[in-house]
């Protein structure tokens, strides 16, 4: 039986509008099967251009939108958190504001859902200056079983382009504060309570990959969330001793090697590892 779905959108300061209408164009009037609901999440105080751009989206929209106004930046986890309480409806797409998504994307991605999964996300597209500049591809294992095994090395979902049931996010207590790696943590807890995971090959959604990107993938930021969250796998038992060694090892190192052998270790090792 088809559902009603809900499109959760994060916003700060840092997005352009211009990219923002081009993520809600993309992600609503476009899609051959439209959302019921979008829910705009405003993390904090916003440039006066890009809360006049979120104004006119939601006047323009041809669903209902709720903005979600937060008095303070919060930050990704805690403001998805906040972006699901205001959603209707049990299944619930993600967006980022500077990505698009394929005009078909629901139309293939909701029928999964109502066949019984409980998250499905897809492969994308990593583009440059613009849309059309394609200049890499991920894809993400799509056996339940890989998809499992994969997250005991790596993120086994692009997170902006999944699809889950709300209720079974918040059963395992949602995205929480855990900055850099909130996502990933989340995907471990909902394997772990026994979701029903499924992925697409095709990319669904245009990723854009701004300056930097490599460089915000290391640092001490992210080698402490690296560690913490190996932790936090250890302490689940989803890993074993042998596999939180490796993972430290190889996900910490990577944190610390300069930006030119991160992008190669990347594309060679991070992106394609089977664990």
């Amino acid at each position: 039986m088809p559902e009603q779905l809900s499109l959760l959108l994060p916003v700060w300061a840092g997005d352009r509008p211009d990219f923002l209408s081009d993520a809600f164009r993309s992600s609503v009037h476009e899609q051959t099967r439209q959302p019921d609901q979008v829910v705009i999440v405003r993390d904090g105080p916003v440039p006066p251009a890009l809360a006049a751009r979120i104004a006119e989206l939601a006047a323009a929209s041809p669903v209902p939108v709720e903005v979600v106004e937060l008095e303070k930046n919060v930050g990704l986890g805690p403001a998805l958190d906040a972006g699901l309480a205001a959603c209707k409806y049990d299944v619930v797409a993600r967006m980022d504001a500077d990505d698009i998504s394929l005009p078909h994307r629901f139309a293939v991605q909701m029928p999964i859902i109502e066949s019984g999964v409980d998250i499905v996300g897809s492969g994308l597209l990593e583009f440059g200056t613009h849309p059309d500049d394609v200049i890499g591809t991920r894809t993400p294992p799509t056996d339940p079983d890989d998809i499992r095994a994969r997250a005991r090395f790596a993120d086994p979902f692009n997170h902006p382009t999944v699809v889950y049931r709300r209720a079974v996010v918040k059963a395992v207590g949602g995205y929480t504060d855990f900055a850099l790696m909130e996502d990933y943590l989340l995907w471990v807890k909902m394997i772990v309570a026994g979701a029903r995971v499924a992925n697409v090959a095709e990319p669904l959604v245009k990723y854009r990959v701004g300056a930097g990107a490599y460089a915000r993938r290391g640092g001490r930021a992210q080698l402490r969330a690296e560690l913490a969250i190996q932790r936090r796998f250890r302490a689940f038992r989803f890993t074993t001793r042998a596999q939180f060694v490796r993972n430290v090892l190889v996900r910490g190192g990577y944190r610390l090697v300069p930006e030119s052998v991160r992008r190669f270790a990347y594309r060679r090792i991070i992106a394609t590892y089977r664990a």
